[in-house]
């Protein structure tokens, strides 16, 4: 009787303890409510239908993300990211500077039609951004592509005497115009025809704005004859 109950006992105290686990529950978590925004948009988002379409307990969110809008922040970061890794891997594959400022905006856009839903809410108000650096760092993240691609072209001479900042700023403003023309359906529906050829003309027309011009000539001054 006393070897049983100390065969017990060690057994009681070797046992491994049981835990809850879910390898990485906030990536799950994200992933769940990223289905639930492009499949309903931000009003079916509640840290309880994540959970649930995780297959997480209710309470299982809590351990990671304070509120709604804390894991909504952690999806925007992920989707700025993923637009950062999209426009970059354009503008390298690009041959020279100024294909690459194009690919760009285009991918840019083109990142607008793929997640409608998601790319309305990284520039709505839903999301209190400052709140968040973590959001804004990814932000900042997206927005430097476009500049690395506009002070390229400075390089290459290709924009003149612009400040790289304020193409920047311009062509951040005719990409995200376009893009939400097309998420929201008004492109198509008004303005028919090939989205990247749409893009690509309405980029040129900033370019060509800002092209570098060849310097002017001063006619040459004869001397007269005495």
């Amino acid at each position: 009787m006393i070897v049983n109950m100390a065969t017990r006992r060690r057994t009681r105290k070797t046992a491994p303890k049981t835990a809850y686990h879910h390898g990485d529950l906030p990536r799950a978590l994200v992933e769940a409510a990223e289905a639930l925004i492009e499949s309903g948009g931000s009003a079916r988002l509640t840290l309880r239908d994540a959970a649930q379409a995780a297959g997480v307990s209710v309470a299982a969110p809590y351990r990671h993300f304070a509120d709604r809008e804390a894991l909504l922040a952690a999806v925007l970061a992920k989707a700025f990211r993923e637009l950062a890794r999209s426009t970059d891997d354009a503008r390298r594959d690009a041959p020279d500077a100024t294909a690459a400022l194009l690919a760009v905006g285009v991918a840019y856009v083109a990142f607008a039609g793929d997640h409608p839903a998601i790319y309305r809410l990284m520039f709505g108000p839903e999301c209190d951004k400052s709140a968040h650096p973590d959001l804004m760092a990814a932000g900042h993240e997206a927005l430097s592509v476009l500049i690395e691609a506009v002070a390229a072209c400075k390089v290459a001479n290709v924009i003149g005497d612009a400040d790289v900042q304020q193409v920047a700023l311009a062509g951040w403003s005719l990409s995200h115009g376009l893009a939400s023309l097309h998420a929201d359906g008004i492109l198509a529906a008004t303005m028919p025809g090939d989205l990247d050829a749409t893009a690509r003309v309405v980029l040129r027309m900033l370019l060509d704005g800002v092209r570098a011009r060849p310097a002017k000539r001063k006619p040459a001054v004869r001397k007269r004859r005495g």
